[in-house]
C-alpha cells in the first residue's frame, strides 16, 4: 500500500514537470515564431510609415542624453532587462533589445522606439513604459540616450 502511493506520488510529480516542460516550450517556441528577425520591426505595417516620421521633440546634448541615463538606470527601470552596458540580458526567446548593435540603431526611428515605449513589444518581454513608470518626455530622453550605446560601439569600432 505505501510503496503504491509513493508510485503514485512520483507519477504526478513527473506529470506536473511534463505539463511545465511543454507549456514552457511553447511559449518560447511562440515568442521566437512572433519575430522571425531581431531586425523585424515592432511598429504593425499599417502605421510603420506614419510611426517612421515621427521625431524626438529635443536636439542631442549631452544634457539630455544624462537625463535619460538616469531614467534608464532609476525609474525607467530599463537597466533591469537591458543590462548597464546595453547589450541586453540573455534570456530564452527574445532577449531583450541589444543597444549596441550599429545595425539596429541605424535601422530603427526614434518614433519606432517611442511606439515600443508606449506599447510594449507584443511577443516579447518589453513592457509599456510611457504612461505606466515615464512620462513621453522621459521616454524621449531614454531613446536619447540609447542612441549614445550605437554611437559609442560606432567609436570603438573606428
Amino acid at each position: 500500500m505505501m510503496n503504491e502511493r509513493s508510485e503514485l506520488r512520483t507519477a504526478r510529480s513527473h506529470a506536473v514537470v511534463l505539463v511545465f516542460a511543454v507549456c514552457g516550450l511553447l511559449v518560447w517556441q511562440s515568442a521566437l515564431a512572433f519575430h522571425p528577425s531581431i531586425y523585424e520591426p515592432r511598429v504593425p505595417p499599417e502605421i510603420l510609415e506614419e510611426v517612421r516620421e515621427i521625431e524626438s521633440p529635443f536636439l542631442d546634448s549631452p544634457e539630455i542624453v544624462e537625463e535619460g541615463r538616469q531614467i534608464y538606470f532609476g525609474k525607467g527601470l530599463c537597466v533591469t532587462c537591458h543590462s548597464k552596458n546595453g547589450e541586453g540580458v540573455r534570456l530564452p526567446g527574445h532577449s531583450p533589445r541589444n543597444f549596441t548593435d550599429t545595425k539596429w540603431q541605424d535601422m530603427r526611428t526614434d518614433g519606432e522606439l517611442m511606439w515600443v515605449l508606449k506599447n510594449g513589444s507584443p511577443g516579447t518581454g518589453m513592457p509599456i513604459r510611457v504612461g505606466k513608470v515615464i512620462t513621453e518626455e522621459e521616454g524621449w530622453k531614454v531613446i536619447q540616450f540609447i542612441r549614445s550605446f550605437g554611437m559609442a560601439q560606432t567609436a570603438e569600432g573606428q
